[in-house]
């Protein structure tokens, strides 16, 4: 059940953009609204969630420079969000296929955001892994 562990991880960096209040109590709030229940995939959340507040800067500068310089405040939070998550998994996730990363990506892309940000999310981190 990664890909709601990763939905659940999606969801509280995506609250966190706009208060970092409360976050134990919204974390389990997302927890059970995704069913997540098994401890294998609330460690996969969590491990998630802390790699993007622990590597954010860096995360972002890799968006950054695979978005040729288009500032990370321009990006919508969502993609945003969806792309700490994909580029933490492809940095420090090594058991993770970066192809994986990827595909899930824009499937929350496609699920969460815009109707381009797929495309658009598919397009950063193809830079990124071939940069």
């Amino acid at each position: 059940m990664r890909n709601a562990a990763r939905e659940a991880a999606l969801n509280m960096i995506f609250a966190q953009h706009f208060n970092t209040d409360c976050m134990d109590s919204l974390r389990k709030k997302i927890f059970k609204q995704f069913g997540i229940e098994k401890e294998e995939d609330v460690r996969f959340a969590d491990e998630l969630v802390a790699t993007v507040e622990r590597h954010r800067t860096e995360l972002i500068e890799g968006i950054e420079n695979a978005c040729h310089h288009y500032l990370e405040n321009r990006i919508n939070p969502m993609d945003k969000s969806i792309l700490l998550i994909a580029m933490a998994e492809i940095r420090y996730f090594n058991e993770i296929p970066p192809v994986v990363s990827v595909s899930e990506a824009a499937g929350l892309a496609r699920k969460y955001s815009t109707d381009t940000s797929a495309d658009f999310v598919n397009g950063v981190l193809a830079g990124v892994i071939n940069g």
